[in-house]
């Protein structure tokens, strides 16, 4: 099932939601997830740490929130220009697009980038429609929100071709495709794992 709430992904403010007065660099605030109860999803907010401990009542329970550091991105750095998409650019897209059949890859996708060290998993939620694992990029602030589909193994290879597919159509494998391979299929088994201890332990 795709989330159950349509999400897009926000970027990290550069004030705050309430006082509207710039981070500075270095800049401790709170980053918080709220459920938007007039269009549906969810709404991003950022808080100076003021702001945030001062907060008006309706501000009180966000579905998710963490504390961040903020830093002042320097105008030279610039995006590389590649040729064909990315990992992190992939996930954006699905996670725009939000169809059921791509939920898989987003969450092996969402994993491989936090292993690289490029998304931090910040907060993960128990809905009735499962486990949301919400991931920040470590430059940006962008969030990401993903479904924890609990992948079996026997589907792992699958999701692979899969991925390696939308990375670069359907011509032949290159080496950082078969670096996604490998990775995703690391993730998967790893994630696997992390799960069944967990089922375990609430079973104890």
């Amino acid at each position: 099932m795709a989330l159950p709430e349509s999400w897009s992904i926000k970027a990290r403010a550069h004030k705050c939601a309430i006082t509207e007065v710039k981070f500075n660099d270095q800049e401790e605030f709170y980053t918080a997830i709220f459920p938007d109860l007039e269009e549906g999803g969810y709404l991003r907010m950022d808080f100076s740490e003021d702001a945030w401990q001062n907060r008006e009542t309706k501000y009180q329970k966000p579905f998710s929130f963490w504390k961040s550091t903020y830093e002042v991105l320097l105008s030279e750095e610039k995006k590389e220009v590649v040729t064909k998409e990315s990992a992190e650019d992939l996930l954006s897209r699905l996670i725009e697009e939000d169809k059921e059949h791509t939920e898989n890859a987003r969450y092996i996708l969402a994993v491989m980038l936090e292993r690289k060290k490029l998304l931090k998993e910040t907060d993960k939620q128990e809905t009735p429609n499962g486990i949301l694992r919400i991931y920040e990029q470590r430059k940006s602030g962008e969030v990401f929100i993903v479904l924890d589909p609990n992948i079996p193994l026997n589907q792992i290879e699958k999701v692979q071709k899969e991925i390696s597919e939308l990375l670069d159509g359907d011509k032949q494998q290159t080496e950082e495709e078969a670096e996604v391979t490998s990775e995703s299929e690391e993730a998967a088994i790893e994630e696997s794992d992390k799960n069944e201890t967990t089922e375990e332990t609430e079973e104890e």
